[in-house]
């Protein structure tokens, strides 16, 4: 079979060429014209709606914030999850749209939602959306910390030798 295509190639050496070129023009073409991001986000379309009521204990918050703004932002169009997590004085939804989301129409509509649902809160209860990450900073679903110490790292060598 390769001894077929050798010989039908060493014969046909025009036709080899135009293909080669062919697919070397398609290659650079494609190069070309494929969009590059340096950092892509490939995080989902999120907005995060904080809520504080202080002093109340989780099952409170849970109760009288999480759950109606929950069931709220599950009507939000375009809405895929909605999260919602009760801590001590806090409130945190998470509503997570559909891929190709633009993210400034996500916020406007779950703003529009919180708005509506401002008035069923209890008295006392302050909600706003949180800041997100733009978009280029491919770190929607990533948090970053660092550590400084003025002292320096052990050597490993000596902690697997035990000297």
């Amino acid at each position: 079979m390769i001894e077929w295509i050798i010989r039908r190639s060493v014969a046909n050496r025009f036709l080899v060429m135009m293909a080669a070129l062919f697919l070397s023009i398609c290659g650079t073409w494609t190069i070309v014209h494929t969009p590059v991001d340096a950092l892509p986000d490939l995080s989902d379309v999120q907005v995060i709606v904080k809520t504080r009521y202080p002093g109340q204990a989780p099952q409170i918050v849970e109760n009288q914030v999480t759950w109606p703004l929950t069931t709220t932002m599950l009507s939000v169009p375009g809405a895929k999850t909605v999260r919602g997590f009760s801590q001590f004085g806090d409130s945190y939804v998470y509503v997570i749209f559909e891929d190709g989301t633009d993210p400034y129409w996500a916020r406007s509509r779950v703003l529009e939602y919180l708005n509506q649902v401002q008035g069923k809160l209890p008295a006392g209860v302050s909600a706003e959306m949180a800041r997100t990450p733009p978009a280029s900073a491919g770190s929607s679903n990533t948090r970053w910390s660092t550590a400084a110490a003025n002292t320096t790292l052990p050597n490993c060598a000596r902690c697997r030798t035990g000297s």
